[in-house]
C-alpha cells in the first residue's frame, strides 16, 4: 500500500499556519477541527516545519504561561519527519517509529500535500485485517469464489 493510496480516502487538504501566529490560535485550530498536528508555512504547500499539541506541551514545560502568546516560528519543529506520495506504507510505519513521531508530513517534490497520522495507519491496518478475515471466512465456507 503506497502512501497515496491512504491520502485518497482522507479529507482532501493540509491543515496549515503561519509563522507568525501564535500558539493559542494553534491550540485554538487543533480543538475546533478535532487535531494536533499542524503543517507551518507562509503560504499553501510551503512547508517550513509543523507542530503539534507535544510541541505546545514542550513549550509551556520550557516557557510558561508565556509560552501561549509565543509565535508559531519560535516554537515549532523544523526536524518533522517527511515521505513522499509513492513511499510505502511500512516504511512510513517504520519512520514514525524510530522518529517516535505520530505524524509524517507527506512531500510532492518541495511541496507538503498531506498529512499521514497514527490514526491513518491504524484504521488502513484494521480494514486490511477485517478484509483477510472476511476472505479466509469465505474461503474457509467455501463462497466468495467469481
Amino acid at each position: 500500500m503506497l502512501i497515496c493510496h491512504i491520502l485518497k480516502n482522507k479529507t482532501p487538504g493540509i491543515v496549515t499556519v503561519t509563522p507568525g501566529q501564535t500558539m493559542v490560535d494553534v491550540l485554538r485550530l487543533f480543538r475546533d477541527n478535532n487535531i494536533g498536528f499542524v503543517v507551518v508555512g507562509r503560504r499553501p504547500g510551503e512547508y517550513l516545519g509543523a507542530l503539534s499539541e507535544r510541541d505546545c506541551c514542550n513549550a509551556v514545560a520550557e516557557y510558561g504561561a508565556e509560552a501561549a502568546m509565543m509565535r508559531v516560528a519560535d516554537i515549532m519543529n523544523r526536524s518533522v519527519a517527511t515521505c513522499s506520495t509513492e513511499d510505502g506504507l511500512p516504511l512510513v510505519m517504520a519512520i514514525m517509529t524510530t522518529r517516535r513521531t505520530r505524524h509524517v508530513v507527506v512531500m510532492e517534490g518541495d511541496t507538503a500535500i498531506g498529512v499521514v497520522s497514527i490514526g491513518d495507519v491504524v484504521k488502513h491496518r484494521l480494514d486490511e485485517s477485517l478484509h483477510n478475515e472476511q476472505w479466509l471466512s469465505d474461503y474457509i465456507a467455501g463462497t466468495g469464489y467469481h
